[in-house]
């Protein structure tokens, strides 16, 4: 049975959201779109789950973190192929008017630099404006685990931008 109209309204107008979350989380427009369909696939394959009163997005954001640590999971188990970073289609693109470029590859770099169970409660409530509530229902972690992961988030940020290293260096990434 197809998914009713309504549904895929609401999946429809979650999309720009879902994707510029993935595109945070991935940091590759092509990965991102990957998320992105894998989740929307998800979501339609298992409509009759969603309950109407809950947030679409939500319910799609808790699919596309299940997406994305699956892929975590396989990547460890089989070791990636190609040596290359991917290539970023948008990478050539023109800054808008008063986009300081500078700024925004510093924030992408730290962003990159910080742990995934840090970075992806900091982009859900920061970047989407979820509530600690939501963004602990849609990652399936506890309220104050939330909160502890975005305050520690925010700090390695700011440490990171402020070109200072980290006091705690513990889970953030090494940038090559």
């Amino acid at each position: 049975m197809d998914a009713p109209l309504a549904f895929r309204r609401q999946l429809l107008d979650a999309i720009p959201r879902l994707r510029r979350y993935a595109r945070s989380l991935v940091f590759d427009s092509h990965g991102a779109d990957d998320l992105v369909q894998t989740t929307l696939e998800r979501a339609l394959a298992h409509w009759h789950q969603f309950d109407q009163r809950r947030d679409i997005l939500l319910w799609a954001v808790s699919i596309a973190h299940n997406a994305f640590m699956d892929d975590r999971r396989r990547e460890k188990r089989q070791p990636a192929l190609d040596a290359y970073e991917s290539y970023d289609d948008r990478a050539d693109e023109l800054p808008a008017p008063g986009v300081d470029i500078g700024l925004r590859i510093d924030l992408l770099a730290a962003l990159r630099r910080l742990p995934v169970e840090q970075r992806e409660p900091l982009l859900l409530v920061s970047l989407e404006q979820l509530s600690y509530a939501d963004c602990a229902q849609a990652l399936g972690i506890p309220i104050g685990t939330v909160m502890s992961r975005v305050s520690r988030g925010r700090a390695a940020l700011r440490e990171l931008l402020d070109g200072k290293p980290p006091r705690s260096t513990s889970g953030l990434r090494r940038v090559v």
